[in-house]
């Protein structure tokens, strides 16, 4: 089976189907991974705002590109409007703000990051009530900040947008306005969402998985706070067996089964060898009986890690995406 390395976007620009995801690494860990990723090939990083550590992708990315502008054609950078952000009216600074810190001139995908809103609080990113419950903005019209997001392209400094974290019914509603470039959510072989990638697929929508490996501090830490077991993705028996059988790693299998059902994905390691064999997903196919094995471990919204239930109140909102 041939898949496409890219995603191909308007204006002829295409989109890595393998990106490197920078969540949770401190800075200097951080500016050393993203050398080690664009060494072993990776040109799609994937930021946000509220990761906090797009100045050392920016420095990281800044030292590779150097005096050369032709290398940052190489590129596809993508940085996302954080919740404190959504609303009409400060899109455009949280936009200018995150540009500076990766101090780029522009970006190739910037995409909404969370359908629910946090009140604008300057300088806090994650404002919270004395309760320890975030301050949330319970007035969100994501119709209007979707056009909002979508009138940045009109200066030149990002090229296209897109959106994060949307159910079925949020993206045919943003569909109604303008078509994103991508759609991106959790997926892995324990949240496998079948019914929202055909949704996208339908619509055309690119989907890009977050957490393709499962995110495993994220899991420890729901499953100390829920009492829900959540396994190691790359220990489950099936996908070592798969593994073995291909002479392949864990992460390879995984990664590959989301090629295969047509996504693009965005894993995250900070370790060197694992960086470049996580890119290194192109050249075995997996059988279909080893597909239906790994379709048949979907767990559905039971294996979905990131439900946000670590912004306390964020399910109270009225566009909080997942069911309760």
């Amino acid at each position: 089976m041939s898949i496409p390395q890219y995603f191909e976007l308007e204006g002829g620009d295409r989109m890595p189907r393998i990106g490197f995801g920078t969540w949770q690494a401190s800075d200097e860990v951080l500016e050393q991974a993203v050398e080690a990723a664009l060494a072993a090939g990776y040109r799609h990083f994937d930021s946000a705002r509220a990761y906090e550590n797009e100045a050392a992708l920016g420095r990281a990315l800044n030292r590779w590109i150097g005096n050369d502008p032709a290398k940052r054609k190489e590129l596809f950078v993508v940085t996302k409007l954080p919740p404190g952000g959504n609303r009409p009216e400060h899109v455009q600074e949280y936009f200018d703000n995150s540009l500076k810190d990766l101090n780029l001139e522009y970006l190739d995908l910037y995409l909404i990051h969370t359908p629910f809103a946090f009140d604008h609080v300057p300088g806090d990113l994650h404002p919270k009530n004395p309760d320890g419950s975030m301050r949330m903005d319970h007035s969100t019209n994501l119709l209007e900040l979707w056009k909002a997001v979508l009138k940045l392209k009109e200066s030149g400094r990002v090229r296209h947008v897109g959106v994060s974290n949307l159910n079925e019914e949020q993206l045919a509603r943003v569909c109604s306005v303008a078509k994103p470039a991508c759609l991106q959510v959790e997926l892995h072989v324990l949240c496998q969402q079948p019914s929202l990638v055909a949704a996208a697929n339908k619509l055309g929508v690119p989907v890009v998985a977050y957490s393709p490996l499962g995110s495993k501090a994220l899991a420890d830490a729901k499953a100390a706070q829920t009492g829900q077991s959540y396994p190691d993705l790359l220990q489950l028996a099936e996908v070592q067996r798969i593994a073995q059988a291909h002479d392949r790693t864990p992460a390879q299998v995984l990664l590959r089964y989301n090629l295969q059902r047509g996504l693009a994905s965005i894993p995250k390691s900070t370790n060197p060898a694992r960086i470049k064999q996580n890119i290194s997903v192109w050249d075995f196919n997996l059988s279909e009986t080893e597909v239906s094995e790994l379709a048949a471990l979907d767990r559905g919204e039971k294996g979905r890690v990131c439900d946000f239930t670590f912004f306390v109140g964020a399910d109270k909102h009225p566009e909080f995406p997942f069911k309760k």
